[in-house]
């Protein structure tokens, strides 16, 4: 497996992680993102290292430190929400609405039957998500749709609760939040991909990436939208 650079300076890369791929080694063991650490030293000394975290089944855009300073700068950058993110999500169901704002706060709980998962709650931490419907194809209860979000705050399975609880459909193929009423039958994995990504720099250009459309989103019947305009200035979020 070859990982694709999508972005590349002195101090960031931006690739585009393979669905299935854990960032962190799972704690069972198995293949994991460290795997591939020495092609993407891309001849630098110091392996890079994750600034953030993508579900094992979220493909798309992951930002890499190339060293200990960049690792600080970004991690700051996250905090004072100056990286902006678009994600694409396919979900059985089309909204009555074309776009919107879901604001749900998040808290985790867990059980020994079912584990731990993410739930809405007003005593949770806040967390906004931006949407739009890019795409809807079929017709009854067979509706398929195509959604961009827009996220502004990065809670755990964000917006694989926000779809749930906000648009009334989990993510198609998400094993911990559906299916729903014989949703997510026969999809790969959960389908959300890391679209963009921007991260604002003071006194340097923005690092911006794209990941191309998946493969699988196309075998879902969904078509690829033309990219987003991503912003390059501070408050990119």
């Amino acid at each position: 497996m070859t990982i694709p650079i999508l972005y590349e300076d002195g101090e960031a890369l931006v690739i585009d992680k393979p669905a299935g791929l854990p960032v962190d080694r799972p704690k069972r063991g198995g293949p994991a993102l460290w795997d591939h650490i020495e092609e993407l030293k891309l001849g630098f000394q110091r392996p890079p290292v994750a600034v953030h975290r993508l579900d094992t089944d979220t493909s798309g855009c992951l930002l890499l430190a190339r060293n200990p300073k960049a690792l600080k700068r970004f991690n700051k950058a996250f905090e004072d929400r100056l990286v902006g993110k678009t994600y694409l999500a396919i979900i059985d169901f089309e909204p009555s609405e074309r776009s919107g704002t879901i604001e749900l706060s998040l808290s985790k709980i867990s059980s020994a039957e079912k584990g731990w998962r993410m739930i809405a709650a007003k005593k949770g931490k806040p967390a906004v998500s931006h949407w739009e419907l890019i795409e809807t194809i079929g017709e009854g209860d067979k509706r398929r749709s195509l959604i961009r979000f827009r996220p502004e705050t990065g809670r755990t399975h964000q917006l694989r609760v926000h779809a749930l609880q906000g648009l009334g459909a989990p993510l198609l193929g998400d094993p911990v939040y559906g299916p729903v009423r014989g949703q997510n039958k026969g999809a790969p994995r959960t389908m959300l991909h890391a679209e963009t990504l921007t991260v604002a720099r003071e006194g340097k250009t923005a690092i911006t990436a794209y990941a191309p459309f998946p493969e699988d989103f196309v075998r879902a019947g969904l078509t690829a939208p033309p990219p987003p305009e991503m912003p390059d200035g501070p408050g990119v979020t």
